[in-house]
């Protein structure tokens, strides 16, 4: 079929439609927009409305299966779950990381709204912890929403995994120049408040997902009556910290002036 002829809506179409609506609507439409960015398949064929339906149905396939399923995910139980063959799959994907990767997109493209939208604004000197806990607990929910998806690309990352790994680092640096921008006007770099934010951004990310993880949480013992405050509000507060000593002068002095 040539990509300009008309094409017929099929039943599964409509499925797939209905299992795109039932995701929250940002992240339906980021996963709509995504895929309407996209113009070629990897074989470099131009892509019409039924290959961009297509790549919605994977996706859709993968972000819901990673959710609910226990079993690792791979690109033949993606393909089942979105009830198409193994060509159709890979005409899109090389290896189950491309796909996590293309999921991951429209799940980061919601930061915006979920967390990233909370730490814009500079917070005053006199509510800032009230700020810095409101931005820990929307990244918690952020995570908690997405946590095995999260959480997968996470341990792929610790596998040394390169491309897991360059995008945990780029899904982290919007935060980090945020966090900079609370502090100061250092530019974004290697400056002593990037170290303090990037150092920030480890332990909270460290925090979120040791909260939303239930296997680990079992390991270390922290059980369902234990309310993910413990590591929150402490996250919150040394955020609060941070920031209020930047803002005095304080992440500014020279390393070896510390030691003095």
């Amino acid at each position: 079929m040539k990509p300009d002829e008309p094409e017929l809506i099929t039943h599964l179409d409509i499925v797939e439609h209905s299992r795109l609506a039932a995701l929250p609507p940002t992240l339906a439409a980021a996963v709509t927009q995504a895929c309407a960015a996209v113009s070629h398949n990897i074989n470099g064929q131009k892509l019409g409305r039924k290959g961009r339906v297509t790549r919605e149905r994977i996706l859709t396939a993968a972000i819901d299966l990673i959710e609910a399923a226990q079993e690792p995910v791979t690109l033949g139980r993606v393909a089942r779950h979105a009830s198409l063959g193994m060509t159709s799959v890979y005409n899109y994907f090389t290896d189950i990381t491309e796909l996590l990767l293309a999921t991951l997109e429209p799940v980061m493209a919601t930061a915006l709204d979920d967390y990233l939208s909370v730490i814009e604004e500079r917070w005053p000197d006199d509510a800032l912890f009230e700020h810095c806990y409101r931005f820990v607990r929307s990244y918690h929910g952020f995570w908690l929403r997405h946590s095995r998806l999260l959480h997968l690309r996470n341990a792929l990352a610790d596998q040394q995994d390169a491309r897991m790994m360059q995008h945990r680092i780029e899904s982290s640096r919007p935060i980090i120049d945020l966090l900079v921008r609370q502090m100061s006007d250092e530019p974004l770099g290697f400056g002593p408040h990037t170290s303090m934010a990037t150092m920030l951004m480890i332990g909270i990310e460290r925090s979120v997902t040791l909260v939303t993880d239930r296997e680990l949480r079992r390991l270390v013992n922290i059980g369902p009556d234990i309310s993910e405050d413990r590591y929150l509000v402490p996250g919150a507060r040394l955020m609060e910290l941070a920031i209020s000593d930047a803002r005095s002068g304080g992440a500014g002095r020279e390393p070896m002036a510390l030691l003095d």
